[in-house]
């Protein structure tokens, strides 16, 4: 049974604290102090939520650890401030950020995460939403002290409204995550083609540990990410690093069914080293190389699904997580799952702004290109389930369906297949009025990341609307001027911190959202309002299926 977001509201009960975990910083806001396994650590309160950000969950991957495992948390004596975000791991400037926005700080010594809480040491037992960050497997934070880094992740408003624990948290990313050395320096370096994710089973591990230190439930913690981060969610499902330390998962628009092998990943990694000018018998000079070196010898190499992601090594990764079927390790864990109507919109938003004027021709010719003698019969299935689509929304649907949605399908029919927990399917169909770019008569719709705000619980702290940062206080953001905007937050994180709550992601503001089966494959369409819809684009869907 899921709440409703009045019963949230009134099971909030706030921070109870002794007077001893009290205090105030230099800025004026009221501390509290949280005493962890590893330390005591101090947050700062406003608005009836406690946040403490910046604090270490592992050692320092750095120098002597570069490519290993995490190492284990030295405690520390005295209190430790927790009052900014930590530095993100090294990586190359995402290309789709205007360039005037300012990089938060990075370091190799990256592996923090943050925390937000009505209540410290009060006794509750809220429910914990651990959040891994999107941007593959190469950029990205889970916060930073930047403008506007500083808010898409931001927990206050979900903490608030529905007193679950937000956790967000920074890992290894990129080629420091990800280079497979065991095939050339052997079982010391084993762990080196998942290292980043490690660090995140090394988070998981530590929030479990120090729950009821922030007054949450050791034994209530939902995974859940968006793009890199749905992928690392999946990941998670399969390793046994982190089994146990979780028990519910949402994969929102990064299903991933394979993950990269052993032979596909050394030779990546000799890649590199003869980029550096080095030799494989010289492989353990990585060590040395200063970690901006090793940033810039990446760029290029795509990200995401691409050369630098987890490997699936038979032990940290011992199988891929969905293909040929779901993992036996997580068959008790339920799952969300599910996409955006539009992904693919914000990929050409970032550099082929022609996909938003083609005509019928141009719009064959892409097909041709990707799908060669499957072009046809693709076109015509769409033409007839769209019959008023024009060629880019036609382009941008079949992209989508091939990208993204037919894994979020495939996932969710093995999940049912496995006879276990529940999985839930859904489709974030909210549309954003705002022009992809200046000059171009096309909306941003559903795309890509879309999402986030919304099941954050905050609407206006989207991604600012142009290519200049705009002041924190300016509302104007990628989720447009609507005032559905602030229904469709509810309708979203209502659902979300309700499956975090009770594995089941109904609430009153809702239609009832019954687990997907291959009978009826029930989905959410995400909306103002939601609707529940049986099979959406049938047609579509048995022709992706009939061309695998």
């Amino acid at each position: 049974m899921g709440y409703s977001r009045r019963t949230f509201l009134s099971l909030a009960g706030g921070a109870v604290a002794s007077p001893l975990a009290l205090g105030q910083s230099s800025s004026g806001a009221e501390t509290v102090v949280a005493t962890t396994a590893s330390g005591k650590v101090r947050g700062a309160r406003r608005d009836g939520v406690t946040v403490f950000k910046g604090i270490p969950y592992a050692g320092s991957p750095a120098g002597k650890n570069r490519f290993k495992a995490p190492p284990k948390l030295k405690p520390w004596t005295g209190v430790r401030d927790a009052l900014h975000y930590g530095p993100q791991a090294i990586q190359p400037p995402d290309s789709g950020w205007p360039k005037e926005w300012k990089p938060a700080p990075s370091s190799e010594d990256c592996l923090v995460l943050n925390v937000w809480t009505q209540g410290v040491h009060d006794g509750r037992k809220r429910p914990i939403m651990f959040y891994s960050h999107g941007g593959g497997f190469v950029t990205g934070n889970g916060g930073a002290d930047v403008f506007p880094q500083d808010r898409f992740h931001d927990g206050t408003a979900l903490a608030k409204n529905y007193d679950v624990i937000v956790v967000t948290h920074n890992h290894r990313l990129g080629l420091l995550g990800y280079l497979y050395l065991g095939d050339i320096l052997g079982e010391e370096y084993a762990a080196s083609g998942c290292a980043g994710m490690l660090d995140i089973a090394a988070a998981l591990a530590w929030i479990r540990e120090n729950a009821e230190a922030f007054g949450g439930d050791p034994e209530n913690i939902m995974i859940w990410g968006e793009s890199g981060g749905g992928a690392k969610t999946t990941t998670l499902l399969v390793m046994p690093a982190a089994h146990g330390h979780f028990e519910k998962a949402s994969i929102e628009s990064g299903a991933v069914l394979r993950l990269r092998d052993q032979h596909s990943a050394t030779e990546t990694t000799r890649e590199v080293l003869a980029k550096l000018g080095l030799s494989v018998k010289q492989a353990r000079e990585l060590l040395a190389i200063p970690a901006h070196r090793l940033r810039d010898v990446q760029v290029g190499r795509g990200g995401g699904m691409g050369a630098f992601s987890p490997v699936v090594d038979g032990h940290y990764i011992p199988a891929n997580p969905f293909d040929p079927v779901a993992p036996a390790i997580s068959a008790n864990i339920p799952i969300i799952v599910g996409t955006n109507k539009d992904e693919t919109i914000m990929f050409f938003q970032r550099g082929d702004l022609g996909v938003f004027s083609l005509d019928e021709a141009g719009l064959r010719k892409r097909l041709q290109n990707s799908f060669g003698d499957k072009a046809a019969r693709i076109l015509e299935v769409y033409h007839r389930s769209r019959p008023k689509a024009s060629p880019a929304d036609l382009y941008i649907a079949i992209t989508t369906a091939n990208w993204m949605w037919m894994n979020a399908i495939r996932l969710a029919e093995r999940k049912v297949q496995q006879h276990g927990a529940p999985v839930y399917m859904y489709m974030f169909a909210y549309e954003s009025e705002v022009p992809v770019a200046p000059g171009v008569n096309y909306p941003m719709k559903a795309e890509h990341a879309t999402e986030m705000p919304y099941k954050f619980d905050h609407p206006d702290y989207g991604a600012p609307v142009g290519t200049h940062p705009r002041s924190p206080s300016d509302p104007v953001t990628t989720s447009g001027r609507r005032p559905e905007r602030f229904q469709m937050a509810r309708n979203m994180s209502g659902a979300w911190a309700a499956f975090a709550r009770t594995s089941n992601p109904s609430h009153d503001g809702i239609p009832k959202w019954p687990a997907y089966t291959l009978e009826k494959r029930a989905t959410m369409i995400l909306d103002v309002p939601c609707r529940l819809v049986d099979d959406p684009f049938r047609e579509e869907r048995l022709l992706w299926e009939s061309l695998t």
